[in-house]
């Protein structure tokens, strides 16, 4: 049966009211419009739907029955409009973003805590991973965008927004103190206990193809899951440790750690924004995105 999904709308109305005249108002429409689509809904249903009385109109048995069913479909429909203008608005609405302990801790989190003051309704989720996971996430659609540090593989639908460089550095304790003043070449390290992150991290694999091109090789003394653990190694002299520089920075300051000093820094690298083009994102994310990439566009040309 093909009925004008208006007609059960303003049925909805004239039951919820009981009065044409009430729903006219309601609807911004004639009472005459009103009362011909009340007539075409009972034509195409064969049977009466509404009793005139003196204050207005009273539902029949069958109409009592049709309005428990539109009442439910029709406010369904409302709490849905309802609940999409308030993600639209930004009043409520689902965030999930791919990040690592370091983009998280050095670039992402000062971001969340205002985003989150401005619209608290939105919940955030950050699944922790390192970036070759991240990007996977992104390509299977599980995140909303991703906050990795490179090196990223290029692909077609993959938009890199670089936001903050970074530098990697070798970094010691006390034990180490008489490579203080020292400027050592990259095969000195295979002379001492190295530690770096696992196999699995672009921070790993960006050393590592450094260091090829200088000729050298590691073989670690410990791969550790996060760069903290790393520093934290560091400071307790069980080898020199391969880091982004921003984790040494107050172990430098206090003087519990130093960095290494090399013929060639390494070259700095950069944390990216990365999105999926081929995917729509919510109001929420495109929100947080929008504003993450027009902060740090700014920061980023100074």
């Amino acid at each position: 049966m093909d009925i004008n999904l208006e007609y059960y709308k303003i049925f909805y109305y004239v039951a919820s009211y009981k009065s044409i005249t009430l729903a006219a108002e309601m609807l911004s429409i004639s009472q005459p419009a009103v009362s011909q689509a009340v007539k075409h809904l009972e034509s195409n249903l064969s049977c009466t739907l509404f009793v005139r009385t003196s204050k207005g109109v009273r539902l029949t048995k069958e109409g009592e029955m049709l309005f428990s069913y539109v009442q439910r479909g029709y406010e369904t429909i409302l709490s849905g409009e309802k609940k999409l203008s308030e993600m639209l608005n930004l009043k409520q609405g689902e965030i999930c973003i791919g990040a690592s302990d370091m983009t998280l801790q050095f670039f992402l989190l000062p971001y969340l805590e205002e985003f989150h003051e401005r619209y608290p309704g939105i919940r955030v989720t950050v699944t922790n991973a390192p970036t070759p996971e991240t990007l996977s996430h992104l390509a299977d659609g599980k995140i909303d965008f991703g906050i990795v540090s490179t090196p990223v593989g290029e692909k077609p639908y993959l938009k890199i927004v670089p936001v903050k460089e970074i530098r990697d550095v070798f970094v010691a304790g006390r034990k180490f103190e008489y490579l203080k003043g020292q400027t050592l070449s990259y095969r000195s390290l295979m002379e001492f206990p190295v530690m770096c992150l696992e196999g699995n991290t672009s921070t790993r694999q960006y050393v590592e193809s450094f260091l090829a091109e200088e000729g050298v090789q590691l073989r670690p003394e410990f791969e550790l899951a996060t760069s903290d653990m790393l520093i934290q190694f560091a400071v307790r002299n069980l080898g020199i440790a391969s880091v982004v520089e921003d984790f040494a920075a107050e172990y430098i300051k206090s003087g519990e750690l130093f960095r290494l000093a090399f013929e060639r820094e390494l070259p700095k690298r950069e944390f990216c924004i990365v999105s999926n083009e081929r995917i729509p994102m919510s109001a929420a994310a495109s929100r947080l995105l929008q504003y993450l990439i027009e902060h740090n566009e700014q920061l980023y040309r100074i």
